[in-house]
């Protein structure tokens, strides 16, 4: 049995069919719209969720499965103190595969030591978000063309924002691939991140307090919030939500063909006069996103179909 838990724990390989499966469901739905019949998708989330809890939904419903779960803790045992390791053993009787959002890291990975069903991480705290990731890639392979000799910016809260963390983690698999590290010094990337996994492969990167500057470098600009509920001091929040913000008079100094990708929720760090822009593909990415969970959902319960 195979779980998601870090984009790492899928092959080059098993990644590339993944992404190949999305992209086929995405050009014919239809075909798959019955392949999970009479299975059920337990939705764990610990912590709030719009894009995520419903495209997972959206993804098993879309397959002909039905789903099972609770939005936040206080909707769930947890508010009387049961255990992750105790859910997911009752869960397992009652659920095919399950979906887990938590705040404290590693709690997906405890879930799947003591699972008998697939479980896949959908966010721990700063850690990972490898559905996200996933969803990260098919929207620059499918709208780029390759996924290799790409200068890719990441802007914002790089210290807490796990998204960044796993396509990081992600993209350095690819050949010829350079990151612009764009944040106030305050939200740097991890120094574990640059210690255990830039460095050691020699991974191109610069890091930079400065969105104007590092713009005309990049094929395409990963924009992030700065997150409220990851700080312990609201006067940080404050001084450090509107450091960067990109607009229309911002882009015009990026390629023509880079590509703007946003996780999403939006805050006030994307102006909405970007929406317009072809370049701007952060809804397009929140739909691929269904895509991919629909072929991460059938490849972990080992479904085809001919």
């Amino acid at each position: 049995m195979k779980h998601l838990i870090s984009p790492l724990d899928l092959s080059p390989d098993e990644l590339s069919d993944l992404l190949d499966l999305a992209q086929e469901i995405y050009s014919s739905p239809e075909k798959y719209s019955h392949c999970c019949a009479g299975k059920k998708l337990a939705t764990l989330f610990y912590e709030p969720s719009t894009r995520t809890r419903l495209s997972f939904e959206a993804a098993m419903l879309n397959l002909g499965g039905s789903v099972l779960g609770f939005s936040s803790a206080d909707s769930s045992s947890a508010a009387k103190g049961e255990s992750v390791a105790d859910t997911i053993r009752v869960m397992s009787f009652y659920a095919d595969i399950c979906a887990m959002r938590h705040p404290k890291e590693g709690a997906p990975l405890v879930a799947s030591m003591h699972a008998s069903i697939p479980v896949i991480n959908a966010g721990d705290g700063g850690h990972n978000h490898p559905t996200q990731t996933l969803t990260d890639l098919l929207t620059i392979k499918s709208l780029k063309g390759h996924l290799d000799g790409l200068t890719v910016g990441f802007c914002g809260d790089l210290k807490f924002g796990r998204t960044v963390h796993s396509l990081i983690h992600a993209m350095v698999r690819y050949p010829n691939t350079k990151f612009v590290l764009i944040s106030p010094k305050e939200l740097q990337v991890p120094a574990y991140i640059k210690e255990e996994t830039l460095d050691p492969l020699n991974i191109p990167y610069e890091e930079t307090t400065n969105l104007e500057e590092a713009l005309p470098k990049l094929d395409i600009l990963y924009m992030t919030r700065v997150q409220k509920e990851r700080f312990f001091n609201e006067e940080d929040y404050i001084r450090l939500k509107d450091t960067f913000i990109l607009d229309k008079q911002k882009m015009q100094l990026a390629k023509e063909d880079m590509l703007v990708l946003h996780p999403l929720p939006r805050v006030n760090e994307i102006s909405t006069d970007v929406d317009d822009d072809p370049r701007a593909v952060y809804f397009k990415q929140a739909n691929f996103g269904v895509y991919v969970r629909m072929a991460l959902i059938m490849t972990l319960l080992g479904i085809t179909v001919d």
